[in-house]
């Protein structure tokens, strides 16, 4: 009899301290930059690092000095010839100023948005062709443009100097 006691008063204990009770954490809602409609990620392929993501809409690999490795190298292959070797501009706009034509896009939520779900103009959607991981690792280059500019030096001269 005791031991049902003390088992139902620890149990009292845990649910009323809500850790019994407490939901799981819902992804955020992503839409297109342009049409407002949500974003489908059905196929993704989901590392840690996106599913981290998309519940908090700040990119883990932010500062960090692979992840930009790895991301330029995806910009230089994939993005560069719109946006320019250093992100300068060219056919697409410049992304290493401090303008952005969607104003969304000074958050990671938004930049991931408009690069996953296209914009206007010739950008089209990069939903299909890089996945989700890759577009939060250029994602973290472009940001280090601005906020690092050492480190995403650092991540260029790493892939000329590899590739050079």
């Amino acid at each position: 009899m005791f031991k049902k006691l003390a088992v139902a008063g620890g149990l009292s204990v845990f649910l009323a301290s809500g850790f019994a009770l407490m939901p799981a954490q819902a992804d955020l809602d992503f839409r297109g930059t342009i049409s407002g409609e949500p974003l489908d990620f059905t196929g993704e392929e989901e590392s840690p690092q996106f599913k981290e993501f998309k519940n908090t809409g700040i990119n883990p690999y932010n500062g960090n000095q692979e992840a930009l490795n790895k991301g330029y190298v995806i910009f230089a292959t994939a993005c560069s010839g719109c946006h320019g070797h250093l992100a300068e501009g060219k056919l697409g706009p410049a992304l290493s100023d401090d303008y952005w034509t969607y104003p969304t896009n000074l958050e990671d939520k938004g930049l991931f948005e408009t690069i996953y779900g296209g914009a206007a103009g010739q950008m089209g959607p990069q939903q299909g062709l890089l996945e989700p991981d890759e577009i939060l690792h250029v994602m973290s280059w472009v940001r280090a443009l601005q906020t690092e500019p050492e480190k995403a030096k650092k991540a260029v001269d790493t892939f000329e100097h590899r590739n050079g």
